[in-house]
């Protein structure tokens, strides 16, 4: 049921999808007792309201899209789901901040709340469930925009990493959780020197904040002088990372770029990193290394703590497991910077005198 779109324009769309299907009826219609009786004739195994701001009662006065309106008719319809013995999908607007537009009251009332991530300069579109009654949330679907509208991209890991170059200063692998669903993508970071006296600090994808963290222990255990640097990282393809697993990995690349030391191609790192230096155990590192073994990595680098977890792939020596314990094991691993980010020597003057 579209309140958006009149019926002929829901067909053309969907006959240039490729849509062919004589299971999906289509109304154009916003009085909200208009679909539910036309729901009761149907009885449909799936009900699409498009959308629940453009619905509306008549027995209250306020206009489509307001409070009132968007309540009530959303608890109409939840009804309509319990007792009809349906499944009711009810779209709706989002702000530029990207929230749910409308009282949160909205959220509160339904089963569960998806929402598609993306944007126009990326082809792939993130489906994360940021409420689920029936089962986990931030969970994540992958799909990809296509000319016949949406498909399903079955490997995403494959999909973050394919244009992954063949110059690996400043590029790491991370084995995110979305979820319950393992995810690799590639981390970078670049660093350079600043002559401000308050260098610059840019993550895309990445906790800001946390950056910061790393810099400092990273300057404070290994003597990098990242304080004297500008300092960008960068998640790619437009993901963003929020657990603190993502540390390890954050910190090999701001450890290769600012050694210019690159780094093996099918190495995957997890872990956090404490103020101290120690190195913390992630969760999940089991489905993590299951996902990584499916795109053909070698080697893992992961926390000494996380042993224990992983026991069943190194009994079968699935690959190199590098455990450490601190960030000085760390630069073992990728080796000491061959030239520190420090402050240029001044050049002499060449200028005669007067």
């Amino acid at each position: 049921v579209s309140g958006e779109e009149s019926v002929a324009q829901t067909a053309l769309r969907a006959r240039r999808l490729g849509v062919q299907s004589g299971n999906v009826e289509i109304a154009s219609e916003s009085r909200l007792e208009n679909i539910l009786s036309l729901a009761q004739a149907k009885k449909p195994h799936v009900l699409v309201v498009d959308s629940i701001q453009t619905v509306y009662m008549s027995e209250i006065q306020s206009a489509p899209g307001s409070v009132s309106q968007v309540r009530e008719c959303a608890s109409q319809l939840m009804g309509l789901a319990k007792g009809g013995e349906m499944a009711v999908l009810i779209i709706g607007h989002v702000t530029k901040e990207g929230n749910i537009a409308g009282p949160k009251v909205l959220e509160h009332m339904v089963d569960t709340v998806l929402s598609f991530e993306g944007d126009s300069n990326h082809q792939f579109r993130l489906l994360r469930a940021l409420k689920n009654r029936f089962g986990a949330t931030n969970e994540l679907g992958v799909f990809q925009m296509a000319s016949q509208g949406m498909e399903e991209v079955s490997n995403p890991s494959e999909l973050f990493l394919e244009e992954r170059g063949s110059e690996l200063i400043g590029s790491s692998v991370f084995s995110a959780m979305e979820g319950s669903r393992p995810l690799l993508c590639e981390v970078q970071a670049l660093t350079s020197y600043s002559p401000m006296a308050m260098p610059r600090r840019t993550a895309i994808g990445f906790d800001v904040a946390r950056v910061h963290l790393l810099v400092a222990v990273l300057d404070k255990h290994l003597d990098l002088n990242l304080h004297q640097n500008d300092v960008f990282v960068n998640v790619v393809g437009g993901l963003k990372l929020s657990e603190p697993a993502a540390d390890l990995a954050v910190a090999a690349a701001l450890l290769s770029t600012a050694g210019q030391q690159e780094l093996d191609p099918r190495t995957c790192f997890f872990g956090e990193i404490g103020l101290t230096g120690e190195i913390r155990a992630a969760s999940f590192a089991e489905e993590r290394i299951r996902e990584a073994l499916k795109l053909g990595f070698t080697t893992f680098v992961l926390p000494e703590s996380n042993r224990k977890h992983v026991k069943h792939y190194l009994d079968k020596e699935a690959g190199k497991f590098v455990f450490i314990r601190g960030v000085r094991d760390l630069e073992k691993i990728i080796g000491r910077p061959v030239k520190k980010n420090r402050k240029p020597s001044p050049q002499p003057d060449r200028g005669g005198h007067a």
